[in-house]
């Protein structure tokens, strides 16, 4: 049998939103595995810092930067024309934020659809025709277990991740045959900067440890969850570079979940 191979040399990868957190961690994995790495980040201070984080841990890192606010047509644009040929595609930006569904206004819907949903439309409706043309390429959409059990208290942001499910298998079907694989990731809590940040406020507001928090998270608003715990973004990461690699070539209109368990149910 063949050995694991998840060899990206020679490819350049693209991962949105990556100056911290999920996209970060993707992104690191994806240089150790020889990848030309495009950080994105909506600031280049961000993404500069993003890189420079990188390289303390990989100095050799094939790293580099585009800045672009991808919640608008524009900053999509200018992503394609400064990287034209992109052979790995995660789309991993977006926001999250807990707000009672009547008072989700328009506006809230419209940057959650355009930035977490419409970013990923763009990018991979840009990059599709090179991937089939050089007949081999990835695109993974980081969706979350919040797409499969929307959760009440931020249904805004449970509906974009629901549709970037339907979105990853709708275009796995259209590229059927072509060495094109594409597929939906689905973390379910995870430490990354926002989430440690969100923890830490919650803890404070209720005279608790962060360590005690986590425990109360998981008892009363992610009790099915079987690791008890936030999953690091390290342990999403993983799953993310084995889906970009060679050897993920036959796993394609999949949802993948790397959630701890809180999914119940097969699949």
């Amino acid at each position: 049998m063949a050995g694991l191979n998840l060899d990206l040399s020679g490819k350049t990868a693209l991962v949105t939103g990556s100056t911290a957190g999920i996209g970060r961690a993707i992104a690191a994995g994806l240089a150790a595995q020889d990848a030309h790495v495009v950080i994105n980040g909506r600031s280049r201070k961000r993404v500069d810092e993003a890189i420079a984080a990188i390289r303390m841990e990989q100095p050799s890192a094939n790293l580099a930067g585009a800045v672009a606010d991808l919640a608008t047509v524009v900053g999509a644009e200018s992503i394609v024309e400064q990287f034209p040929n992109i052979d790995v595609l995660v789309n991993n930006v977006g926001i999250f934020e807990p707000k009672p569904f009547l008072e989700i206004s328009d506006e809230d819907w419209r940057l959650f659809l355009d930035l977490n949903f419409m970013s990923g439309v763009r990018l991979s409706r840009a990059y599709l025709p090179g991937m089939i043309e050089r007949a081999w390429g990835r695109i993974v959409f980081i969706s979350s277990e919040s797409g499969v059990q929307i959760p009440p208290e931020m249904v805004h942001y449970g509906v974009t991740k629901a549709a970037q499910i339907a979105l990853a298998r709708g275009i796995a079907e259209a590229v059927a045959g072509t060495g094109v694989t594409v597929n939906s990731v689905l973390p379910g809590p995870t430490r990354s900067e926002g989430v440690g940040a969100f923890v830490a406020q919650l803890a404070v507001q209720q005279g608790l440890s962060e360590r005690e928090m986590e425990k109360q998270f998981f008892e009363t608003a992610r009790p099915s969850s079987l690791i008890k715990r936030f999953a690091d973004v390290g342990e999403v990461a993983n799953l993310v570079v084995y889906v970009c690699s060679p050897a993920a070539s036959a796993t394609t209109g999949a949802a993948l979940r790397v959630d701890g368990g809180i999914v119940r149910g097969i699949p």
